[in-house]
């Protein structure tokens, strides 16, 4: 077992320890224009896929001469028995992903491609707190850019809910003060005690939910008999469920506005696969995760803006046991009936050798905060200033992303 899956393993508990002890968050107003009068009321749903998300798999570049020979038996193609979904004349999606791209056909997904926020090394610690917390280096800070984001917002009317979360709540939505979001902290690892919380949660909300939960909980723990053998099939079904809750709380005129979830397992150093394999049952997942929330969220998903990131991508030659290693630039998703899409956008550095970052890795043409910054301003209308002293300290230079917001 190589070092960096020893790091990756330990990263929950190690985590928790950044956070503190605190097992509890609260949503305390809603933001002004949630109560205007034939106004939008938007939602935002961070997802954060822990482990380094393979952007060349998941998006190919196939019209990118040297792809399929860096990226060999799981490289995806145009055709076959599981040809990728085209996205343009370039890209092609996964597969395992016909609902974002159905969403992608109907112009309420879009592909952010060649992006990374600004660490280069490759821990995953400090990579995801690098991600999460929205400064350039780690261990600045344990707040998160999302918990600083919404206490910029307006406060509107005061309710007196307060929601309960796992002591690994992401980052990303950690403050000293109550906050105007729910943040689950469900992995597909999850321990019993967190899974029993969201049991608990969905109980007084959903009845039906709650039960469905139980019994998946139980069959999983039967099937699996830890968290060490725990099957994709497993994972999935989990991250679906913890959307599904999400979406519904979500829904109601009283719910939160914002969410953050964080899903474990995309660590693919060995026997990724292509087309399928392990990697596919993790996007399946994903895509599930997707739908659930727009079909859960109803006549909200119009005002909605999902938007999935990792913490680097994976290197662009497969290694030696058919996966990846840690990289650079990947892939950012965006999915919701707010997103301007049906496009991928990127500065598209290409594959040959002299182009790679480190002589390895996909190039960074984007940066991932501009991406951030440009739907929290257009979706939630945070000013430039708050982005760039409040939400990512030290960015005046990394603008806002015009543009990906309906």
């Amino acid at each position: 077992m190589t070092m960096d899956c020893v790091e990756n393993r330990l990263l929950t508990s190690r985590r928790a320890l950044l956070l503190g002890g605190a097992s509890f968050a609260a949503w305390a107003y809603l933001p002004k224009f949630a109560r205007a009068a034939g106004g939008r009321d938007p939602r935002l749903v961070v997802v954060i896929l822990r482990g380094a998300l393979d952007g060349l798999a998941t998006v190919a570049p196939v019209g990118d001469p040297d792809y399929a020979g860096l990226h060999g038996s799981i490289a995806l193609t145009r055709d076959g028995p599981h040809a990728a979904s085209m996205l343009d004349s370039f890209f092609a999606l996964h597969p395992s992903m016909p609902e974002f791209a159905r969403m992608y056909r109907d112009r309420h997904a879009a592909v952010i491609h060649a992006v990374a926020t600004p660490y280069r090394d490759r821990s995953h610690f400090d990579g995801q707190d690098v991600l999460e917390s929205g400064y350039a280096g780690p261990g600045r800070v344990q707040s998160g850019w999302l918990n600083r984001a919404l206490e910029t917002l307006p406060r509107g009317e005061r309710v007196s809910s307060g929601l309960a979360v796992g002591p690994t709540t992401p980052l990303v939505l950690r403050g000293a003060a109550p906050t105007v979001g729910w943040a689950p902290a469900a992995l597909p690892q999850a321990n019993e005690d967190t899974a029993m919380r969201l049991v608990d949660l969905y109980r007084h909300r959903d009845p039906a939910l709650a039960g469905a939960l139980t019994q998946g909980l139980q069959l999983d723990k039967a099937a699996s008999g830890d968290d060490m053998k725990r099957k994709p099939g497993s994972a999935m079904a989990q991250m679906k469920l913890v959307a599904r809750g999400a979406a519904k709380l979500m829904a109601a005129d009283d719910g939160p506005r914002i969410a953050a979830l964080a899903f474990d397992g995309w660590d693919t150093h060995a026997n990724e696969g292509g087309p399928v394999g392990r990697l596919a049952f993790l996007l399946s997942g994903l895509d599930g995760v997707l739908a659930e929330f727009e079909s859960g969220l109803g006549e909200r998903w119009r005002d909605t803006v999902v938007v999935v990131a990792t913490e680097f991508g994976r290197t662009a030659r497969i290694n030696g046991t058919d996966g990846t290693d840690h990289g650079t630039a990947t892939v950012a998703l965006l999915a919701g009936g707010a997103v301007n899409g049906g496009r991928v956008i990127s500065d598209w550095p290409s594959l040959k050798s002299a182009s790679l970052h480190d002589g390895r890795d996909l190039k960074p043409t984007t940066d991932l905060r501009a991406v951030l910054k440009g739907v929290l301003a257009d979706h939630l209308g945070l000013s430039d200033r708050a982005l760039a002293e409040t939400v990512f300290p030290d960015s005046t230079g990394t603008k806002a992303m015009k543009g990906l917001i309906a």
